[in-house]
C-alpha cells in the first residue's frame, strides 16, 4: 500500500473515531466543547483548515464598500468648505478601508489561543489608555475622548474606548472559561470580578463624558456575563434598583419643576421637566429628544435636521449624491448621522436593504458562535456580534429620534479611520474563529479526496 493510501486510511480512521464520539454527545444537536477541541486537533495534525467563512467575509466587504461610497457622497460638501478639497475625507476613509481589510485578513490568521493569552494584557492596556485620555487627551467638539499623536491637536487620533470594547469581550470570555459554569453561578465569581472591571472602565469613560461608550460597555458586560452563566437573579436585582432610582428621580423632578395645574397628565408633566437643569450634559440631550422644537437652534437643531433628511427621502430617495441636508445643514452628516443621508438619498427601500445586510451579518455571526470549536471562541464571537448589533441599533435609533442622542457611530459607514480599523479587526477575530470550526463529514471527504 502506497504512502498516500496509508495517509488517507489514517485520516479516515481518525475522523471516523471523532464522529463516533460526537454522536454520543449531541443531545442538543451540536457536539460538546470537548469534541470540538478534538476536531481541531485533527485539523491541526493534518495541516488542514476548515477555512474562512466566506458568507461572513462577503457580507462584511459588501457593507464596507457601500459605507465608503456613502462617505464620499455625504462628506464632499463639508470637505470642500473646510479644506477646499472635496475628496479629502473620502480619500482618507478609502485608505483606512483598504488597510483595514488587510488588518482583518491578518487578524483572521491569528490563533484564537493566542488571543486568549493576550486578552488580560489588552484589558490592562485599554485601562491605561483611558487614564491617559484624562491626562493628555485632546478635546474635539467639546469632548475629551481622544489621544493624539503628532502636533498639539494630533495628526493621528484614536479613541481608547474602542480598544476597551474589544478588551472587555476578550478578557471576560477568558475569565468565564477559567471559572467554569458552576462557579459562574456564584456571586463571588459570576458577578464580583466582572462588576469591578466594568465599574472601573465605566467610571473612566464617565469622566470623559463619553455617554455612548458607557452604555455600550455596560450592556456588553451584561451580555457576556449572561452568556457565561451568571444567574438571572443578579440582573433582575440590578434592573430593579436602576428602575426604582429612575422612578424616584422622575417623581422628584415632576414635583419641583412641573407647573401646578389641574388636569395635567403624568406625560405632560414629565415633558415639562428641564432635565438639563437636573442632569447637566446628559439631561440636555434628553430635553432635545423629548421636544426638539423647544430649542430648535441649539439642542434640538441636529435631530430636527436629521428628521428632515430622513423624511425627505421618501420611498425611493432623492438619488445617490443628491442629498440637500449634507450642504452644511446637518451636523456630523458624514459621521454619526450618515444614516440620515442614506435615508435621504436612497430612500426607505435603500435604507432597509442596508439594514438587511447588517441583519444577515449579525445572524451569521451568531451562527458562527453556535458552531465555534470551543467555549472561548463562542463567547468572543457572541460578544463581537452583539457589539455590532448594539451599535447599529443605537445609531439608527438616534438618527430617527427613537432614543436620545448618544454619539454612537454606524459601523463601516461613519467616517473615522481608527474606528474603522478596530471594527475590521473585530471582524477578523470572528473570521479567525470560523477557520477553526470543526469540519463536517462532507468537508472531511473533500479533504481526503
Amino acid at each position: 500500500m502506497g504512502r498516500e493510501s496509508v495517509k488517507r486510511v489514517n485520516v479516515d480512521r481518525d475522523f471516523d473515531e471523532f464522529e463516533d464520539s460526537q454522536v454520543e454527545a449531541q443531545d442538543d444537536g451540536l457536539p460538546s466543547w470537548e469534541n470540538r477541541e478534538l476536531s481541531m486537533e485533527y485539523v491541526e495534525a493534518g495541516h488542514k483548515s476548515a477555512g474562512i467563512d466566506k458568507p461572513f467575509l462577503l457580507l462584511t466587504l459588501m457593507i464596507l464598500l457601500i459605507g465608503v461610497v456613502m462617505v464620499l457622497s455625504a462628506s464632499f460638501a463639508r470637505a470642500y468648505y473646510t479644506s477646499g478639497e472635496p475628496m479629502r475625507l473620502f480619500t482618507r476613509q478609502l485608505v483606512f478601508a483598504v488597510s483595514g481589510v488587510a488588518l482583518m485578513l491578518l487578524t483572521s490568521r491569528i490563533s484564537v489561543r493566542t488571543m486568549s493569552r493576550w486578552s488580560t494584557h489588552l484589558l490592562l492596556l485599554s485601562i491605561a489608555l483611558l487614564i491617559m485620555v484624562l491626562i493628555i487627551g485632546i478635546r474635539i467638539n467639546g469632548a475629551k475622548r481622544w489621544i493624539g499623536i503628532g502636533g498639539a491637536n494630533g495628526s493621528f487620533t484614536f479613541q481608547p474606548s474602542e480598544i476597551a470594547k474589544v478588551a472587555v469581550i476578550l478578557s471576560f470570555a477568558q475569565m468565564i472559561c477559567k471559572f467554569g459554569r458552576a462557579r459562574m453561578r456564584t456571586f463571588r465569581f459570576g458577578v464580583l470580578p466582572f462588576a469591578a472591571i466594568t465599574v472601573t472602565v465605566v467610571v473612566l469613560l464617565g469622566l470623559e463624558r463619553h455617554l455612548s461608550a458607557v452604555i455600550i460597555i455596560t450592556v456588553l458586560a451584561a451580555i457576556m456575563m449572561f452568556a457565561g452563566g451568571t444567574q438571572l437573579r443578579w440582573f433582575l436585582l440590578v434592573g430593579t434598583i436602576v428602575g426604582i432610582f429612575a422612578g424616584l428621580l422622575i417623581i422628584m423632578s415632576m414635583r419641583t419643576s412641573a407647573p401646578q395645574e389641574g388636569g395635567q397628565t403624568a406625560t405632560n408633566q414629565i415633558s415639562q421637566v428641564k432635565w438639563g437643569d437636573k442632569l447637566g450634559y446628559a439631561g440636555k440631550r434628553i430635553d432635545a429628544w423629548i421636544d426638539p422644537n423647544s430649542d430648535p437652534l441649539d439642542g434640538g437643531f441636529q435631530i430636527r435636521q436629521s428628521l428632515l433628511a430622513v423624511g425627505s427621502g421618501g420611498l425611493l430617495g432623492q438619488g445617490l449624491g443628491q442629498s440637500r441636508q449634507k450642504y452644511l445643514y446637518l451636523p456630523e452628516e458624514h459621521n454619526d448621522y450618515i444614516f440620515a443621508i442614506v435615508c435621504e438619498e436612497l430612500g426607505f427601500i435603500g435604507a432597509m436593504m442596508i439594514l438587511m445586510l447588517f441583519v444577515l451579518l449579525i445572524v451569521r455571526g451568531f451562527w458562527l458562535a453556535l458552531h465555534a470549536r470551543d467555549k472561548y471562541s463562542s463567547l468572543i464571537t457572541t460578544g463581537i456580534t452583539s457589539l455590532l448589533a448594539i451599535q447599529v441599533f443605537l445609531n439608527v435609533a438616534v438618527v430617527t429620534n427613537l432614543v436620545p442622542a448618544t454619539g454612537i457611530s454606524l459601523p463601516f459607514f461613519s467616517y473615522g479611520g481608527t474606528a474603522l480599523w478596530i471594527q475590521l479587526v473585530q471582524m477578523g477575530i470572528i473570521l479567525a474563529v470560523s477557520r477553526e470550526i470543526p469540519l463536517t463529514k462532507t468537508e472531511r471527504q473533500e479533504i481526503v479526496e
